[in-house]
């Protein structure tokens, strides 16, 4: 008996049959759509991946590996003389059927199997042709006996290939061929692995689903937004659309039949539009794919969370909501950055809000929709503004999306640009929202604390409320629905008062107030704060209610590029006491960043650098935990203030004493504890708890209320 695995206990036939399943559901899923890809013969690729699936783990025949497993379910373990584990994927290549196969064909599943499971180490190629000769030659005829093989001879010649200074790369000709083949096998691997599905057989796809729900809901057919995105759903699409007028489906019904992932730049808003799919449109074939997603779906009370959890996971979903670091990691070509490349290659990609990442981030999501591009797969950028400069990137690439631009002509903001600093505007702030609901959004954090102070104790103003990003998880979600619960009128109609917000809620939330109070941002920025004003009605009052503040603001050189934020206070100045029109805010953000405007700002010094960057990426530098951070874009530290530690020190106890599963089960609790806080405002020396990786107790005041204070935090920290 040969065996795969110790846990669940499971042969090498029964894994490799697994594959062979999984195999042949991807490819009659979506084989059509792969093959537009290949370069080779469609008919022999899937002859070498099917070759892959039944040869990637022969290597754990050798007896070092297969002691380890017996060792770990109680059997006798085979006699050994080599006492040298060597990874059973460097071995597996042995044993192909060398004769058969081009010199090319060599290679590439020399390289497929080689690295189906990247190393930090590279191959001993003398232990390995050692172990081939002293070992996997005794092991040959129970190999063939079991797995059903006629292996004549083993092969040492293939150690040449998996030398990591010969691995394929992208200028070769076999390279589309190699992604496909090795990402696919990835995929196959792991689902069989975890014994799951690789990918929802389902018939109906999302956009014939959403076409019903808009029929049944709204009875008016499609709006043209919407039948633009469907007409061109097989080409690459740049969509410019106001609120209101549909972009969500549109994105959805240009998904139609396709395997479709949409990202957003923020977790809220993803999980919201998650629901919403699964809620409304009534689509459950759709995935979940952050950091916290499994406590979110916990909270919602999903009644398979945990399958849908492990599903998303392996991206088998029809439809997958995600985060850009879960997804756009690729383009950094980090060691095993195939599997989703190669996933991406079937599938379609909606970018929402394009304009809301940093340009480092932005350049790394314009690397990847090139190399989508390149390797077949389809996307749409989705957006109410669009930076020029973005847009001219793909142009200069080749890359000529279909553009469509649907703007309301519902004039819903006029505008009051007001030279004070916005803690000036704070007896106007309190007297609109004894009588209406008024948001407050500002740059920073510090300033969001101050002006709650002021208003809530100074001038003892009800009804005020604050929501920024250093809440605890837990305390944030429960935030967040507090907003939407107070602007909605089902559930709180004729609701009064002010939330004091950051730019958090510029592209998370959907609140509707009636009084917007802002420090001047970037054009783009402040835009996505109107859309939290007077979202989806027209304009009916005499005085403004958008007032932007320009003395003094936060954030200016930090948060905001000085140059373009001098540039945005000049370009709104021209629209003070102005009711805009869709049109006139869609201009200003193409003109803000054009060229011309960002030459010789950091903005566009940072963006020109990113794309350099990737444009030389050394191939398999990072891992896949590396190129995350670098996407993230944050160098943070995970935190629980000291008086939430104290006060849940029995979920820390019990962490310390349970079994490695029910740990899972606590680390959930205790990510809602936790806030994100970037490490330049943290003291220094911090110390990481005893019990769990990347965790610190940090001794500063902390509120449900304010939040945490880091003005208070000491250097004693544990």
């Amino acid at each position: 008996m040969i065996y795969a695995k110790s846990n669940p206990v499971e042969t090498l036939r029964q894994h490799t049959n697994e594959l062979i399943k999984a195999y042949k559901l991807i490819k009659e899923l979506y084989g059509e759509t792969i093959e537009k890809s290949i370069s080779m013969d469609p008919k022999r690729f899937w002859e070498l991946l099917e070759m892959a699936c039944y040869y990637h783990d022969l290597g754990k025949a050798n007896t070092p590996f297969q002691n380890i497993i017996r060792s770990a379910i109680g059997e006798k373990e085979l006699e050994d003389e080599i006492k040298i584990n060597i990874p059973h994927n460097y071995l597996s290549p042995a044993f192909l059927p060398w004769q058969e196969l081009t010199k090319e064909e060599r290679r590439l599943l020399v390289q497929v199997i080689g690295y189906h499971h990247e190393r930090d180490i590279s191959p001993d190629k003398e232990m390995i042709k050692h172990i081939i000769d002293n070992d996997l030659k005794e092991r040959v005829e129970e190999l063939c006996s079991e797995m059903s093989l006629n292996i004549d001879k083993l092969t040492k010649l293939y150690t040449k290939d998996i030398d990591d200074k010969n691995r394929i790369k992208e200028d070769e000709d076999i390279y589309k061929d190699y992604i496909l083949m090795k990402g696919l096998l990835h995929r196959i691997d792991h689902a069989a692995s975890a014994h799951h599905s690789i990918e929802d057989n389902v018939s109906v796809g999302v956009g014939k689903v959403t076409r019903w729900y808009l029929e049944t809901e709204f009875k008016g057919g499609l709006r043209e937004a919407q039948s633009f995105a469907f007409a061109n759903r097989n080409k690459n699409v740049l969509l410019v659309a106001s609120t209101g007028i549909g972009k969500t489906e549109s994105a959805l019904l240009w998904i139609d039949d396709s395997k479709g992932f949409f990202t957003l730049p923020l977790r809220v808003s993803i999980n919201a539009l998650y629901t919403r799919v699964i809620d409304d449109i009534q689509y459950n074939n759709t995935g979940l794919i952050h950091s916290t997603s499994r406590d979110y779906l916990d909270s919602i009370e999903h009644k398979n969370s945990s399958e849908v959890y492990e599903q998303s996971k392996l991206l088998s979903k029809k439809l997958s909501f995600s985060t850009i670091d879960q997804l756009f990691k690729f383009p950094f070509k980090y060691r095993g950055y195939e599997k989703i490349y190669a996933t991406l290659a079937y599938s379609k990609v909606v970018i929402d809000e394009i304009q809301a990442y940093s340009p480092e981030i932005t350049a790394v999501i314009l690397k990847g929709l090139e190399m989508i591009h390149k390797i077949g797969g389809r996307f749409m950028i989705m957006t109410a503004t669009l930076p020029r400069i973005y847009k001219d990137y793909l142009m200069d690439r080749g890359i000529h999306p279909v553009e469509g631009e649907y703007l309301s002509e519902m004039k819903r903001h006029k505008v009051k640009v007001v030279d004070k600093n916005i803690n000036d505007a704070v007896e106007d702030i309190v007297e609109r929202g004894k009588n209406n609901r008024a948001i407050v959004i500002v740059n920073t954090v510090k300033k969001a604390l101050e002006l709650f102070n002021i208003i809530n104790e100074e001038k003892n103003s009800e009804n005020c409320y604050l929501l920024h990003s250093m809440f605890t998880q837990g305390d944030r979600a429960e935030l967040e629905k507090q907003i939407k619960d107070f602007v909605d009128d089902r559930k709180n109609k004729g609701s009064k008062g002010i939330w004091i917000t950051t730019q958090i809620v510029e592209a998370s939330l959907d609140v509707d107030f009636d009084y917007l109070f802002t420090e001047i941002s970037t054009l783009d920025s402040m835009f996505q704060r109107f859309g939290r004003c007077y979202r989806k009605r027209l304009f009916d009052r005499n005085e403004p209610n958008v007032y932007i503040y320009t003395k003094d603001p936060t954030g200016y050189g930090s948060i905001y590029d000085k140059a373009i934020l001098d540039k945005s206070t000049e370009l709104i100045r021209k629209y003070d006491n102005v009711l805009m029109e869709e049109k006139d805010k869609v201009n200003l953000v193409d003109f803000l960043y054009s060229r011309e405007n960002l030459r010789e700002t950091e903005f566009y010094d940072k963006f020109v650098e990113a794309i350099r960057l990737l444009d030389n990426v050394i191939d398999y530098d990072l891992d896949s935990s590396e190129a995350q951070k670098v996407l993230r874009d944050i160098d943070s530290t995970r935190v629980i203030p000291r008086s939430i530690y104290d006060e849940n020190i029995n979920i820390f106890e019990e962490y310390t004493s349970s079994a490695s599963k029910r740990r899972l089960q606590i680390l959930t609790a205790i990510n809602k504890l936790s806030i994100n806080v970037p490490k330049y405002k943290l003291p220094k020396n911090l110390s990481e708890h005893k019990d769990i990786k990347n965790l610190y107790i940090l001794d500063a005041e902390y509120s449900n209320k304010k939040g945490l204070l880091l003005d208070s935090a000491s250097d004693n920290i544990f």
